[in-house]
């Protein structure tokens, strides 16, 4: 049986500067957009109208509605099928620069009234009901959110500190904010529409990339205690590369999937592919790249009960090989 990476031996930590570069020149031009353009928040997070319509006809597609509205002016509206497949959901602001109100909810119905009779055709669908989505809302959701994501941050760190050390867990959650920080970064470079649907990949790259570091931490974690007396820049390489294989097995089935979505998948759910596909790839490189050199870099400073017996600097031009039988 083919087996890729068996007996990988490379040198990651030896080129985790060029790394870090590569984060930067990521990180810096979106971060640059981000504080002056700001994120591209959808109408669930701004304030909107929320509109249901019920067409006569079955086999009206959301594409045709999203096209329509597109014509009459009415950009970025979503549209979502909601019960039967005839009943749609339609959210939709004229002007993002007006402060919802009666009046503009009352102008947004109107408007999308007549967006969808030259579509399908006056009678052709019936609005069931019309609704204002106040900003309020979306600061309540946009909150949430982000008290999710530290809420994660807080668990990761108590479930490491005592399954591994402290250290391991303030490694992983740093490895962690690195992937969520490029990926804001990325969504504000694609200038990508933040959904819940977008917090909701983000929450899934967060555990997607807790996960994919704790197995590399874990194979740290046996070594460490497997070979006594060697230096630690050595031991940490050779568990990445020990890793390895599933590392790439994992990210690449993974974004298999991802791809798919953003290949063959509708409209609504293209934010989330993007960002879906963005974070596996960056989730998969921060466990190599990131991580472990933090993990490094907090054991040469405070070395923990495992990592004590270990020399914490590296040796000279050390080649990535197995650190032979352990010493008694």
């Amino acid at each position: 049986m083919l087996r890729l990476f068996q007996d990988a031996k490379y040198d990651f930590l030896g080129v985790r500067r060029y790394a870090y570069a590569a984060t930067v020149a990521v990180a810096l031009p979106g971060f640059a957009l981000l504080l002056f353009r700001g994120l591209n928040e959808s109408i669930e997070f701004t304030g909107g109208t929320l509109i249901q319509v019920q067409a006569r006809d079955p086999a009206v597609a959301e594409g045709s509605i999203r096209e329509a509205l597109n014509q009459a002016g009415i950009l970025g509206a979503e549209v979502q099928r909601f019960g039967a497949a005839d009943e749609f959901v339609v959210r939709a602001r004229l002007d993002p620069r007006v402060v919802q109100s009666t009046e503009s909810t009352q102008e947004t119905a109107a408007a999308v009234d007549t967006a969808l009779t030259r579509a399908l055709g006056a009678g052709r669908y019936d609005i069931v009901r019309t609704e204002a989505v106040g900003p309020k809302v979306g600061a309540e959701l946009r909150q949430k959110a982000i008290v999710a994501v530290l809420l994660s941050f807080g668990a990761t760190l108590v479930y490491l500190w005592f399954r591994f050390e402290w250290r391991f867990g303030i490694a992983a959650v740093g490895a962690t904010a690195h992937d969520i920080l490029l990926t804001l970064s990325f969504v504000s470079m694609m200038n990508l529409e933040v959904s819940l649907v977008v917090i909701a990949a983000i929450l899934t790259i967060v555990g997607y990339s807790l996960n994919d570091t704790i197995v590399v931490f874990d194979r740290i974690r046996e070594n460490l205690r497997k070979y006594k007396r060697h230096y630690m820049f050595e031991l940490v390489n050779l568990s990445v590369n020990e890793t390895l294989p599933r590392t790439v097995m994992t990210g690449t089935t993974t974004l298999a999937g991802t791809i798919a979505l953003l290949v063959v998948g509708s409209e609504v759910i293209r934010g989330f592919a993007w960002v879906m596909t963005f974070g596996i790839a960056v989730g998969t490189f921060s466990s190599i790249f990131i991580a472990s050199p933090i993990l490094l870099a907090i054991e040469r400073r405070w070395p923990g009960e495992d990592a004590r017996g270990a020399r914490t600097m590296p040796p000279p031009r050390a080649p990535v090989t197995s650190p032979g039988p352990a010493t008694p």
